[in-house]
C-alpha cells in the first residue's frame, strides 16, 4: 500500500511515518502543501492520503476539492488540529474519507489507516 503524508511539519510527516512503518506501511510519500500533494496525487496514484489542513501555497482542503474534482477517489483522511464540527462537515462536504484530530495516538492513525486500506 502506497501512502502520501501531506504536511508543512517535517517533524509531523516523520511522525506519521514512523506510526506506519511499525504497521508495515513503509511504501509512502510525503509532501509539504496542498499544491504538492494534488501533483503526487495525479503522478503517483497512492493508495490513502494523510492530508493536513493548514499549510501554506494550497491548504489541505483546497487539495482536497482539487483531488476530488480531477475524479480521484483515493482515499482521503484529514489529519489536522482543526476539530471544529463545522469544519469536519465542511471537510467531508470537499470528500475526504475521514477525520483524526491532533495530537493523534499511533493506535487511532494504524486504526484509520487499516480502515480506508486499499490494497
Amino acid at each position: 500500500m502506497k501512502v502520501l503524508i501531506v504536511d508543512d511539519s517535517k517533524t509531523m510527516r516523520t511522525i506519521i511515518k514512523g506510526a506506519l512503518s511499525k504497521n508495515d506501511i513503509t511504501d509512502t510519500l510525503e509532501a509539504e502543501n496542498g499544491k504538492e500533494a494534488v501533483s503526487l496525487v495525479m503522478s503517483e496514484d497512492p493508495n490513502l492520503v494523510l492530508m493536513d489542513w493548514n499549510m501554506p501555497e494550497m491548504s489541505g482542503l483546497d487539495a482536497v476539492k482539487a483531488i476530488r474534482a480531477s475524479g480521484n477517489k483515493s482515499p482521503i483522511i484529514m489529519v489536522t488540529t482543526e476539530a471544529e464540527k463545522h469544519r469536519i462537515v465542511e471537510a467531508v462536504q470537499a470528500g475526504i474519507n475521514d477525520y483524526l484530530v491532533k495530537p493523534f495516538t499511533p493506535d487511532a492513525l494504524l486504526e484509520k489507516t487499516k480502515k480506508h486500506a486499499v490494497a
